[in-house]
């Protein structure tokens, strides 16, 4: 079969008008004679009547004391009423589709309730419709255990839901419907002449992912990178081709696995703290005492350094207040940086290019903006800035690397 994967978020669903446009699309892949998998979220966003953060204050409305597993099975809600609404509108322009949840599709996870990882998955019941001339629409974000309790996979769930059914049927590509136009080379919000960049790099848009650009979720991109299978991010509201996410070695100028372009965008996360532990003299045990209790106190740690002298790490704001408490019991006096912002300039192109790290000081130097701290990878160089000076570091940075062009 010639199978096509489209997913629809949120904000794809949640009004008439955009449920058109969704509409529009799924007649589209059926024009070029596609058998269609759709894979639904829940309609809208925090406030509006279905959605998982609405979902979610009906708990803290009422206790909030349910437990994960019965929480997913309030939060399977959501998906369902996407999926019935668009079969319904299908079947009433006179295109056959059927719904299936989680589990019916096939997907088996681990009982990890609220963040489940996906096991396996058995997707002859989506074959056997898919050759019936159905449309297949898939609740995303769930699936079930072997114990038979009901899962969701944890934010960007429906993306992982879209690539991993696209690996499982070996479509031929995976749509990820949105509402902006593709993978732009910075946040549109910050940086007005932001573009899209229309073929990227499957290493390149996890980075992104990871280091704060929201369009698709990380995991959903490794699920296929490993299965090879390509990806357009698009917008629900046009018919533009987005950008394509696939190898190195697919796309035009490219030698070797090495990209002609070294930097591809820019990213932004903020709201973290900077923590620097100093060690006293002859005290060689202080990194694993900071770690290990920022382990078992279930705390997040990033932007990781380490030299004979200390530790310098990065936590979330909201956990900054626990984690100075710790080392304080510890004995040790952290200094703090709060309200800080992480930049991330990423490029399949850069390793092994000279002078990459130097137009990223000389831009920064430039706009008074002061680097905190930095971190390097083949792909991704990081700095850490005030939270204040965040929007003008990556307007900087954007502007040096002419990523306008």
């Amino acid at each position: 079969m010639k199978i096509l994967v489209q997913k629809f978020g949120g904000t794809s669903l949640s009004t008439v008008e955009a449920r058109a446009h969704v509409i529009e699309h799924i007649q589209d892949a059926l024009a070029l004679n596609y058998k269609l998998v759709v894979v639904v979220s829940a309609m809208g966003r925090k406030g509006e009547p279905y959605a998982t953060d609405t979902l979610l204050d009906v708990i803290n409305q009422n206790g909030n004391h349910l437990p994960a597993r019965e929480k997913d099975m309030l939060l399977y809600c959501g998906e369902l009423i996407s999926a019935a609404t668009l079969c319904s509108l299908l079947n009433a322009q006179g295109i056959h589709a059927t719904v299936l949840n989680g589990a019916q599709a096939g997907i088996t996870t681990n009982d990890d309730f609220g963040n489940a990882q996906i096991l396996s998955i058995q997707p002859q019941r989506i074959l056997d419709l898919l050759d019936q001339g159905k449309v297949v629409i898939v609740a995303g974000f769930q699936g079930q255990t072997k114990d038979n309790d009901f899962t969701t996979l944890g934010r960007g769930g429906s993306d992982t839901s879209a690539t991993a059914l696209g690996a499982a049927l070996k479509a031929e590509i995976v749509d990820i419907f949105t509402d902006v136009t593709g993978i732009l080379t910075a946040d549109p919000r910050i940086v007005k002449d932001a573009r899209r960049l229309p073929v990227v790099t499957y290493m390149e848009i996890c980075n992104m992912a990871h280091h704060g650009a929201k369009v698709i979720h990380p995991r959903a991109v490794e699920v296929a990178m490993n299965a090879m299978i390509p990806i357009r991010v698009r917008s629900t509201f046009s018919k533009d081709p987005g950008t394509l996410v696939t190898v190195a070695d697919s796309i035009p100028g490219v030698k070797d696995g090495i990209q002609d372009r070294s930097v591809t965008g820019i990213a932004n996360f903020e709201h973290i703290t900077q923590i620097q532990v100093s060690a006293g003299e002859g005290v060689y045990d202080l990194q694993l005492k900071v770690f290990k209790a920022m382990a078992q106190h279930h705390i997040s740690i990033d932007f990781i350094n380490v030299n004979p002298a200390g530790v310098v790490y990065t936590v979330f704001d909201h956990e900054a207040d626990s984690a100075v408490h710790i080392l304080t019991e510890l004995g040790y006096k952290p200094n703090i940086a709060s309200h800080c912002a992480k930049v991330s300039i990423i490029g399949g192109g850069m390793n092994g290019v000279p002078g990459i790290m130097a137009h990223i000081v000389e831009a920064l130097t430039e706009n008074d903006i002061r680097i905190l701290q930095s971190a390097d990878s083949n792909t991704t160089i990081w700095v850490l800035v005030q939270g204040q000076d965040m929007a003008n570091a990556v307007r900087a940075l954007h502007k040096k690397f002419q990523l306008y062009r």
